[in-house]
């Protein structure tokens, strides 16, 4: 590798190293934020909701609509084969989905406690406090908040008078593909104009999966149809990149909102409403604490709660309108939002989180993992290998002609150390007399970082794609029981200092990263140094898997077996390639004699 490709991965390394000290400050910021809101909240439960967000000083989570509680709450159950809602008097909506086919998952650290939240299966909108498609904006869109529930031939209906004489009325009609169509109608049942003040139709709540979870997969997310855009609980807490100011609240969009959605890593809530809403609202909020943790100093979990905006308008005597929503509580599965975006014409899919530079990769390589799974029944850990495997046989002709090009450098290397000694005065004609040389020999100076700039993007696409896969969820492999967490085969206490990877419990050992570590270190004694290569830039190449070992210690075991496999892969072709005879190869020379062709020229006696 020349100097090129040193400044290369020198600047891959350093960015690495920025990525991890702006994700340990947005860290930081997350947990000083939830404190501060904990507090304000603490002191004055409706502060938020009743002071204006631009004047604030100092951050504060806007807090959940709490409906009356001393009225009693009344609830009715539909169950369907893929999921189970639970509909709620207490803002006459949808207070939580659980998904049947998928069990609920806790990191063996914490036990579940009897009283759990989600009966043994994964849920959606879990501790929220406001349910979905309930109608929030002025007070006098909400009253006491609770409505009369009354249960139809294949759905719910909700109902409610307001005192100003608007009444309410939401239909739900569960589907199949974990959608329920709703309508949400609001009559006028006086004889006089009635002014209707802007809506707020919630979508429902991102929350964490379990105490585990740092929520940096939560979201609120909105489209117009030709492109989806994200808003991370990080960009609440301000700060990180673009040095950003708190927020309470975040509104985007301008009469062409298509869909909204609240997801975390696995899940989504998406509301799709057949005419296009006027803006997308997030708003930060704290949630109750789980219930199998003890610990009082324990931070709250925090969510973000989404929701559509309507505008205000005047509702004449005795009329009414009439929105027709689509609700999608389920699975980031991709090949299901996709049916549902078709269906829609809306993309819905776009809430896998594909739409980044590496979606293109991240993609194509879900499709044939399920691919892979569903040809061959195999388990996802070795549809991994698999699909490693294969990628692998794909860059095989790259690999092996970039190692080839390096073990010709590397024979170069005494006419190399030639000809720099013989134009050490002419910098430009020794790069000439290097450049034919290489030429010559079909030797590239390239050829060491070729190969892993061209799958720089496989690498980020299998982050990507394994990051949101929820087939990987609750999947085993080995002694990994589930490939989308860390395969934490015990924790190591009192190791709490080192950066990165300690937890306050102390040190997870995680296997598949340190067999990732080693195997990385091996490949890179394997490799042949580029000829002329310091000493110190050497080792600095040797040891640079230890920088990946902190990238990926805490990631999943799923993204530690691409790593491993891919790794030990690359290491064979290497051992291959290296045995295999090269013709073009230059020829050794016979004995000690010296190329007069690169002999320096002998001075003339005076």
């Amino acid at each position: 590798m020349d100097k090129t490709g040193i400044i290369v991965v020198s600047l891959c390394v350093l960015l690495l190293v920025w990525w991890f000290i702006e994700q340990n400050k947005i860290a930081q910021q997350q947990a000083l934020f939830a404190q501060t809101n904990q507090v304000t909240q603490a002191q004055s439960p409706l502060a938020a909701t009743n002071s204006n967000p631009a004047a604030m000083s100092a951050p504060t989570v806007t807090t959940p609509v709490v409906f009356n509680p001393n009225l009693p709450e009344q609830t009715i159950v539909l169950t369907n084969a893929k999921a189970r809602y639970t509909f709620t008097s207490r803002g006459g909506g949808l207070k939580l989905v659980e998904l049947l086919e998928y069990p609920q998952t806790i990191s063996a650290r914490w036990q579940t406690k009897s009283g759990s939240q989600t009966n043994g299966v994964a849920s959606l909108n879990t501790l929220a406090l406001v349910p979905s498609l309930a109608v929030l904006g002025d007070a006098s869109l909400v009253d006491d908040g609770n409505f009369t529930l009354i249960k139809t031939d294949d759905g719910v209906r909700a109902e409610k008078l307001l005192a100003n004489g608007l009444r309410l009325v939401k239909e739900f009609h569960p589907a199949s593909n974990y959608l329920v169509n709703a309508t949400v109608r609001l009559e006028n049942t006086t004889d006089k104009p009635l002014m209707l003040p802007a809506q707020e139709f919630v979508v429902g709540t991102a929350t964490p999966m379990d105490v585990d979870d740092n929520g940096m997969a939560e979201g609120a997310m909105w489209s117009d149809g030709n492109k989806a855009v994200d808003a991370p609980l990080a960009a609440f807490a301000g700060g990180g990149c673009t040095r950003s100011a708190p927020k309470s609240e975040i509104i985007a969009g301008n009469s062409n909102v298509v869909w909204a959605a609240a997801h975390n890593q696995f899940f989504a809530l998406i509301v799709m409403p057949k005419d296009r809403a006027l803006e997308m609202i997030a708003r930060p909020v704290t949630l109750p604490q789980f219930i199998n943790v003890t610990d009082t100093n324990s931070a709250l979990p925090r969510g973000i709660q989404t929701a559509l905006v309507y505008p205000s308008t005047t509702l004449s005597a005795n009329s009414s309108i009439e929105r027709q929503v689509a609700l999608f509580a389920g699975p980031k599965e991709y090949r299901t939002l996709a049916d549902v975006g078709a269906q829609f014409q809306n993309r819905a899919d776009d809430v896998m989180g594909f739409g980044s530079v590496y979606g293109f990769c991240a993609k194509p390589l879900l499709l044939a993992m399920n691919w892979l799974h569903d040809a061959t029944t195999l388990g996802y850990g070795w549809v991994i290998v698999l699909l490693t495997v294969l990628l692998r046989a794909i860059f095989w002709p790259l690999t092996a002609a970039s190692t080839r090009s390096m073990k010709r450098m590397q024979a170069l290397a005494p006419e190399m150390a030639a000809l720099k000694e013989k134009y050490k005065d002419d910098q430009s004609k020794y790069a000439q007399k290097q450049m034919e040389l290489w030429k010559k020999h079909k030797v590239s100076p390239m050829s060491g970082c070729l190969p892993m700039l061209v799958q720089m993007p496989v690498f980020f696409g299998f982050f990507t794609m394994i990051r949101s896969a929820i087939e990987l969820r609750g999947a085993h492999f080995l002694w990994a029981a589930d490939l989308s967490k860390p395969d934490t085969l015990f924790m190591v206490p009192g190791l709490t200092f080192i950066p990165f990877i300690s937890t306050p419990e102390g040190l997870p050992f995680n296997l598949l990263p340190l067999l990732m570590g080693g195997a990385m270190l091996w490949q890179s004694h394997l490799t042949p140094p580029s000829p002329g290569m310091d000493p110190s830039q050497q080792k600095l190449m040797r040891y640079m898997p230890l920088i990946f070992l902190l990238f990926l210690y805490n990631y999943s075991a799923g993204m530690s077996l691409y790593m491993v496999v891919s790794t030990l892969a690359s290491v064979l072709q290497t051992k291959i390639t290296k045995n295999l005879k090269d013709p073009a190869a230059p020829a050794a020379p016979a004995g000690p004699a010296v190329n007069p062709a690169l002999t320096p020229a002998s001075k003339s006696k005076k």
